[in-house]
């Protein structure tokens, strides 16, 4: 090649590679970004969203287990749960009637998969049923809260029966499911509850051992505790707030949020 040849290429390899180092940089910063979005979701999204919702780390992931479906007898009343006999240091968040949609509920769950459990009424959810396919799709349970929400404790068979089997059929045809749990609307039963309930399809009948009231616990937590968190209140800390306060203490207590199902 001749001489003028040679430093002809030479100028063109220096500033190409002058070039190349001048961007290499960006390069880097967009290679990490791009690594970013592969890994925690859009580049800048919070990578530890239990920050977000006032915790100090990640909710300790429960125990694997196998759902263990409660044995039913079918010619007796179905078994009445208010707390789960269990040593795993867990306890189990339910939400009743589904009278509060708070969109950033749906966040939390999605965010810190969080296995809530709703019981809900066919009267009260009234056209917010898509609200609770969103809270489904990211991991929460939906259980039997009957179509209107009466007091059934004295009620005739019949009248229990259609309340409860009339919402088993709504939420199989919102959901696509049966549930498997059922919680009488303000915790009161009769023996007629249970056998109508078991006629129903229904594996076990849920109350709770302690409760949320404007975001306070009636008690500190124990383990197996089922919580009853308030919904639909008109006042006061919002669905999400509410939650927020439990988990707090559940952090503090050293326990974490179980499926609810997987111990019934």
């Amino acid at each position: 090649m001749r001489p003028r040849a040679l430093v002809a290429v030479g100028l063109a390899t220096a500033l190409l590679t002058g070039c190349a180092q001048s961007v290499d940089p960006i390069e880097r910063l967009g290679r990490k970004a791009a690594q970013r979005v592969g890994s925690d979701g859009p580049a800048g999204a919070d990578a530890r969203p239990y920050r977000h919702w006032g915790l100090t780390a990640p909710l300790p992931a429960p125990p694997r287990r196998q759902a263990r479906p409660a044995a039913v007898d079918p010619n007796g009343p179905l078994p009445v749960v208010r707390r789960v006999p269990t040593s795993d240091r867990v306890v189990f968040l339910t939400y009743d009637d589904g009278a509060e949609r708070d969109p950033r509920f749906v966040d939390m769950v999605r965010e810190l998969r969080l296995p809530v459990s709703m019981f809900l009424t066919n009267s009260v959810v009234g056209p917010g049923y898509g609200h609770f396919a969103r809270l489904q799709s990211v991991g929460a349970s939906i259980q039997n809260h009957t179509l209107d929400h009466p007091a059934l404790r004295g009620l005739p068979y019949t009248g229990q029966r259609a309340e409860i089997c009339g919402q088993q059929e709504k939420l199989h045809a919102r959901f696509g499911i049966r549930p498997r749990l059922f919680r009488p609307p303000y915790g009161t039963y009769d023996t007629t509850t249970r056998h109508a309930a078991a006629d129903c399809g229904l594996a076990a009948l849920v109350l709770w051992s302690t409760s949320v009231e404007d975001g306070t616990l009636e008690r500190p937590l124990r383990a197996g505790d089922i919580v009853s968190v308030a919904s639909g209140e008109a006042a006061g800390p919002s669905l999400t707030e509410r939650t927020t306060a439990v988990l707090r203490e559940i952090e503090r207590r050293g326990l974490t949020v179980g499926k609810l199902e997987d111990y019934l």
